[in-house]
C-alpha cells in the first residue's frame, strides 16, 4: 500500500485552520489519538508507581510501555531508555555525569553542524574540569562535514555529532563515524532530534542517541537511549531516597505520565502510517518510515527544483543525503520579512538560525539565519504549490 496522505491529514486537526506548515523541524503538529490518550491519562487514577493499587500499577505500566514504544521506533534496549523534559536537559545532564571522569588532557569533539544543545553542554562541561574541546568543521558549499579521524586520539573522551543538522537537513554518515569513534576508545553522544522524524532508526550504532517526541507527533518531553550496560557504569548526582536502579537514576523526580502515554501513542501513530495495523511494530515502524522517506523526498526534490529555478532565490544546504529540509534566503529581503510574507499568505515557514548558532554563522548567515522549510508526513503536494506561489508573488 502507498502512502495516503490525506487520510493522514485528516488526523491533525490543527491542519483545520487552513495553514501549510513548513514549521515541522520546530515541532510538528499533533493527531487527534495522541491528544486523545493524553486527555484520557490526565483524569484517569494515578499514583506514583508501584504494584499494590491499580493506580500505581497504572503508573508503572506507562512507563515501561512507553520506553517499549520508542526502544521499537529507535531498534534499541527498553531498559536503557531514559526520559526526561527535553534533548537539551537530558543532554546537560549527561555531559556533568562523564565529565565526572574527565581531565586535563581529555578532549571531547563537537560540530559546527549541531544544534547548540549538542555543543554547549560539551564545551561548557569540558571546561569546567579541564579538557580541551576540538572542533569538527563542514563545508559550506556541499554541506558535508569533515572527515574526522585526524581529530581523533587516545586522548578523544567523547564525540557529539548530529544524525541530521536542524538547520540544512545534512545527514552525516554517524555509523560511520562511530566505528571510528569506537576504534578510538571513546563514545559518541548522537542527536537523533530532527531525522527521527524522516526515516527508519537504527540507532543501535551509538552509545547515546537522543531525540525529542514533539518532533515526531508527541508530547514535549526528551528521550536518551543507551545501552543498559552502560548506563550502570555511570552515576549521576541524584537524591539520597531516589532509586539506583538503571534507567530510573537518570530520571529526576515523578516521571509526567501523560506524557509518556501520549509517545507511546505517537509510536503507534507512525507505526500505523503504513496501513499496516497488525503484527510486529518494530517492522511496521521500518515499513511506515520507509514510505514517509520516500513521500518527503519526493516533494522536497519537487520544491528545490522549483525554487532553484526562482530568480533572487539562494538555497543553503546541498548534502548527498539530507532531511526534506531546505533553508533559502531571498535577494533584497531580510529573512524575517519573507517569513512574514508567507505568514500572510497562510504559509507557516519561519526565518531565524534555529539554535544551529555555529553552523548559521558557517554558512555565513550570521546569528538572524534564514528561512527554514520543513517537510512532514502531513505536507500535501497543495501546499508546496501555495509556498512556491507566494513566494513568487513577493513582489
Amino acid at each position: 500500500m502507498g502512502f495516503e496522505v490525506d487520510a493522514v491529514r485528516k488526523q491533525f486537526p490543527a491542519l483545520s485552520e487552513g495553514a501549510a506548515h513548513f514549521d515541522g523541524p520546530g515541532g510538528s503538529q499533533t493527531p487527534q489519538v495522541v491528544a486523545d490518550v493524553v486527555a484520557a491519562t490526565m483524569v484517569s487514577a494515578l499514583a506514583n508507581r508501584g504494584r499494590l493499587t491499580a493506580a500505581e500499577r497504572r503508573a508503572d505500566q506507562i512507563v515501561l510501555d512507553a520506553r517499549q514504544a520508542m526502544a521499537d521506533l529507535l531498534g534499541t534496549d527498553p531498559g536503557g531508555i531514559v526520559f526526561g523534559r527535553s534533548m537539551t536537559q537530558l543532554t546537560y545532564d549527561f555531559a556533568r555525569t562523564l565529565a565526572k571522569s574527565w581531565g586535563p588532557g581529555d578532549e571531547v569533539i563537537v560540530t559546527r553542524l549541531d544544534h547548540d544543545a549538542n555543543i554547549r553542554p560539551w564545551v561548557q562541561a569540558a571546561e569546567a574540569v579541564g579538557a580541551t574541546i576540538r572542533w569538527l568543521e563542514f563545508d559550506p558549499v556541499t554541506s558535508e562535514l569533515d572527515d574526522i579521524a585526524p581529530l581523533l586520539s587516545s586522548q578523544t573522551r567523547l564525540v557529539a555529532v548530529t544524525a541530521a543538522s536542524n538547520l540544512i537537513g545534512t545527514r552525516p554518515d554517524v555509523e560511520a563515524i562511530a566505528t571510528l569513534v569506537h576504534n578510538a576508545d571513546a563514545l559518541v553522544y548522537v542527536d537523533g532530534v530532527h531525522l527521527t522524524a524522516h526515516s527508519p532508526i537504527d540507532a543501535s550504532f551509538a552509545d547515546f542517541y537522543v531525540c525529542s517526541p514533539y518532533k515526531f507527533f508527541g508530547p514535549h518531553c526528551g528521550v536518551l537511549s543507551a545501552a543498559p550496560a552502560l548506563l550502570e557504569e555511570l552515576h549521576p548526582d541524584k537524591l539520597l531516597p531516589a532509586t539506583n536502579v538503571v534507567p530510573e537514576r537518570f530520571e529526576f523526580g515523578t516521571l509526567p505520565y501523560e506524557l509518556l502515554a501520549g509517545t507511546t501513542a505517537a509510536v503507534d501513530f507512525i507505526a500505523g502510517l503504513g496501513g499496516v495495523a497488525s503484527g510486529d511494530r518494530r517492522e511496521r515502524l521500518l515499513s511506515s518510515l520507509a514510505l514517509v522517506e520516500e513521500h518527503e523526498d519526493a516533494l522536497r526534490d519537487d520544491l528545490e527544483t522549483r525554487l532553484t529555478a526562482s530568480e533572487g532565490i539562494t538555497l543553503y544546504g546541498h548534502a548527498q543525503r539530507r532531511t526534506p529540509t531546505l533553508l533559502f534566503s531571498v535577494d533584497g529581503w531580510e529573512s524575517s520579512a519573507v517569513a512574514a510574507k508567507l505568514a500572510e499568505a497562510g504559509v507557516n515557514a519561519p526565518a531565524g538560525s534555529f539554535y544551529a548558532l555555529e553552523a548559521s554563522r558557517h554558512l555565513g548567515l550570521g546569528d538572524t539565519g534564514a528561512v527554514r522549510v520543513g517537510l512532514a508526513p502531513y505536507t500535501h503536494q497543495s501546499d508546496v504549490d501555495r509556498l512556491v506561489e507566494a513566494i513568487e508573488r513577493r513582489n
